[in-house]
């Protein structure tokens, strides 16, 4: 099993930054690879993702929803479970921290945590989050790549890492595994 741990600061009070990550239908506007998440019941989510163009469908159950503290989560059909915490860093801050626990299905999934494109995955996603919530700036509504995406792409060891840090972007057939220059 694998496991990814990731923070991020937000700019806003614990309770409203618990109250937009509660909302799991608008998950696609900040999660790469997200299409679509709808709550099914107050304890049950229904995922629609595509990955490295991979669709999956997968259901998930609410095990922990402590508010202005803790939601965790354990999904069915894929190997996967995990909890996002918020902790009050101020009056005015809130640290957003996701922990995932998931095994990797398939040899491209176990190359590409091996790599740790699933922690950049997350790593984005948070950061996205965190643009969302503090200037309503959505991966929808505004896809451009920031200076500091472009730094972190720069020091992708191949093509298949580039992409995958790069939403959006197919990697083209024989050319996953090849250095960049």
């Amino acid at each position: 099993m694998s496991t990814v741990l990731e923070s991020v600061e937000v700019a806003a009070p614990v309770h409203a930054v618990y109250h937009e990550w509660a909302q799991f239908e608008r998950f696609p506007e900040f999660m790469s690879g997200v299409e679509e998440v709808e709550q099914t019941t107050a304890t049950h989510t229904h995922w629609r993702t595509r990955i490295a163009g991979v669709e999956r469908e997968f259901d998930a159950e609410i095990t922990a929803r402590d508010p202005d503290r803790r939601i965790a989560w354990v999904a069915t059909g894929v190997a996967h479970r995990g909890e996002v915490t918020f902790e009050p860093v101020d009056g005015a801050r809130t640290r957003v921290t996701a922990r995932l626990d998931f095994v990797p299905a398939g040899a491209a999934e176990q190359v590409g945590d091996r790599l740790g494109l699933v922690d950049q995955r997350v790593r984005g996603d948070l950061r996205r989050f965190k643009a969302y919530l503090e200037g309503g700036t959505t991966r929808r509504a505004h896809p451009a790549v920031t200076a500091a995406d472009l730094h972190r792409v720069r020091r992708s060891p191949t093509e298949a890492a580039f992409r995958a840090e790069l939403p959006g972007l197919a990697v083209r057939p024989g050319r996953e595994n090849l250095p960049l220059i």
